[in-house]
């Protein structure tokens, strides 16, 4: 495979491929004519070695490495992208981009307001914020993708050295008109195990936490639906779908807007904690250095801890303890 003869025209048109499956529709997003843009697409298979899609009547289907050219691709535009960026900054006086990986509960919970803050205080460096589950995050970290991270508590991460960043609750998200509901002390998780659940997707340390819950019982986590974001969650309880469990600080304004109630767990693992890692080989630039200062002080400044501040710890952790 000679890599030197790809160009970026023709990814970009595989990709647009993708997108449409349609080929002529894809040329036209990219300002070519058909005949060029099937010659290109030709050349990028011959180039990788490997046909990139099947040609059907009806259109275009990805092969198993017209995936793989999906998902590498996106990720090499997307990183060009960002050196496209970063130089652009540096020539207006941006001295440095700290790419901050992180998972939603840290998003939704905290990080505004302190990336914020931190923004008014060192203009100069530019915080690229990215979302993913917490395996993701700690993926990330261990490979170098990212320069910092922020994630739950739970899969191993002893060699990136985190520390602390914060903590929360988690609580049982309900229709009002639930029978659930109805208890005004906390509730065991184990009462809902016979309930369907709204899920966050694969890797979420919340879907992991109800599911080693679950294993722990004996029984199947009744998992309906998985979405992506805490908002998504509480629409389909509010719709009746199934009810969930949620960080208390990120769901109450959702559940006060959508008619939900919220239950406290009398579950250990329901109080989490929040660690902050800097990636492989990232820990000596003074840019995140500066970063991870600034978040670990104005986490604490802003958010009070929860009763997991006693050192309570996930059940994932714990787990590997007994290991």
């Amino acid at each position: 495979m000679n890599l030197s003869r790809l160009d970026l025209t023709s990814l970009r048109l595989a990709l647009a491929c993708a997108r449409t499956g349609n080929l002529t529709a894809a040329a036209q997003d990219m300002h070519l004519a058909p005949a060029a843009a099937s010659r290109r697409l030709k050349e990028l298979e011959a180039t990788l070695g490997s046909p990139l899609f099947e040609r059907h009547a009806r259109g275009l289907h990805l092969t198993a490495a017209g995936e793989v050219m999906v998902r590498h691709g996106l990720a090499l535009l997307q990183n060009l992208e960002r050196l496209s960026h970063e130089v652009t900054d540096l020539r207006e006086g941006h001295t440095r981009h700290v790419h901050l990986c992180t998972s939603t509960a840290a998003l939704n919970q905290f990080l505004p307001p302190l990336l914020a803050e931190f923004s008014q205080r060192h203009p100069e460096i530019r915080v690229d914020l990215e979302e993913q589950v917490t395996t993701s995050v700690v993926s990330a970290l261990r490979e170098g993708r990212c320069d910092l991270g922020i994630f739950v508590e739970g899969p191993s991460a002893d060699d990136l050295m985190p520390q602390v960043f914060a903590h929360d609750e988690l609580v049982l998200v309900l229709p009002r008109t639930h029978a659930l509901a109805r208890h005004r002390k906390p509730i065991s998780f184990d009462k809902a195990l016979d309930q369907d659940i709204i899920g966050m997707n694969a890797g979420a340390a919340l879907l992991q936490s109800m599911q080693w819950a679950a294993e722990q019982r004996g029984m199947p986590l009744r998992v309906r639906m998985q979405v992506r974001s805490f908002d998504a969650v509480c629409h389909l309880v509010a719709a009746g779908l199934g009810i969930s469990v949620l960080p208390r600080a990120a769901v109450e304004p959702l559940a006060q807007a959508m008619g939900l109630t919220c239950r406290a767990l009398t579950n250990d693992w329901a109080r989490r904690r929040l660690l902050l890692a800097a990636g492989a080989g990232r820990q000596q630039d003074e840019a995140v250095r500066v970063l991870m200062a600034h978040l670990a002080d104005a986490a604490r400044r802003h958010a009070a801890p929860t009763s997991s501040a006693r050192g309570e710890r996930s059940p994932m952790a714990k787990a590997r303890r007994q290991q």
